[in-house]
């Protein structure tokens, strides 16, 4: 429900409690009238070091979703953002659809996840061939893959950066960040696409756009840009890529 701080819609974003850059990139991108309130899945144990620990962490997320849409829930937003990424991704497209079918019926509300933005995305800027990179460790790339796959991409390759913690993930340095895409990029991928809700990449995304000439998604700004087209907000915002400047 819209309030005086946010006149236009008030979003319910969940994310893990060792996430820091989404809402740091929500706010960034200083949406006029829209407002933000977080929920935090508690994360008692971040190692993520193999595909066991990355599981592991999956099963937290898993037993803590509820609480957080709970938590959420009593600032009656509008939507439902999900401001973690490998769930959504999890089980392919019927995963993804299964999942959002659950958030829609628990909260009632419209949902917006990280896989469904990214799919959006491509589609609206009319990419086909991709390369995707992400924090993950293979278990989850596999997954990242399938559902993308699925979607009727060609995924080129895929990279992970095998964060030994949640925690790390926020700790990526741009140069190494550069060094990926420019390892991902070549002559025939039509964009190249980041997940993982920690990395810190939004600006770093704007800024290799222009560098490439082709899109670069950052998976912050792909959720931003599919919570307020599907909400009816067209705001073009600068800074966070073509996709929220331009589409």
């Amino acid at each position: 429900m819209t309030n005086a701080v946010g006149p236009r819609a008030v979003f319910g974003v969940i994310v893990p409690s060792t996430n820091t850059v989404v809402e740091h990139d929500y706010w960034s991108a200083r949406v006029p009238g829209v407002t933000f309130r977080a929920g935090s899945m508690h994360i008692p144990n971040p190692a993520m070091g193999d595909d066991a620990g990355f599981e592991a962490l999956l099963v937290q997320i898993r037993a803590s979703i509820d609480t957080a849409v709970r938590d959420v829930l009593t600032a009656e937003p509008d939507r439902m953002v999900m401001g973690m990424s490998a769930e959504t991704f999890w089980g392919g497209v019927e995963g993804n659809a299964a999942f959002e079918d659950r958030l829609r019926a628990r909260t009632g509300l419209p949902v917006t996840t990280g896989a469904s933005s990214c799919r959006a995305a491509l589609r609206e800027l009319g990419c086909h061939r991709i390369a995707v990179f992400s924090p993950y460790q293979p278990i989850a790339d596999r997954e990242v893959g399938r559902f993308f796959t699925e979607a009727g991409f060609d995924v080129a390759a895929i990279t992970g950066l095998r964060c030994p913690t949640a925690t790390d993930i926020a700790r990526v340095p741009s140069a190494r960040l550069r060094a990926v895409v420019a390892e991902l990029d070549a002559p025939d991928v039509d964009a190249i696409v980041q997940v993982g809700t920690n990395l810190s990449f939004v600006a770093l995304a704007d800024t290799l756009e222009e560098e490439l000439g082709k899109p670069v998604i950052a998976i912050n700004a792909a959720t931003l840009w599919h919570a307020l087209r599907s909400h009816g907000l067209p705001d073009q915002l600068p800074g966070a890529g073509r996709l929220l400047r331009s589409h």
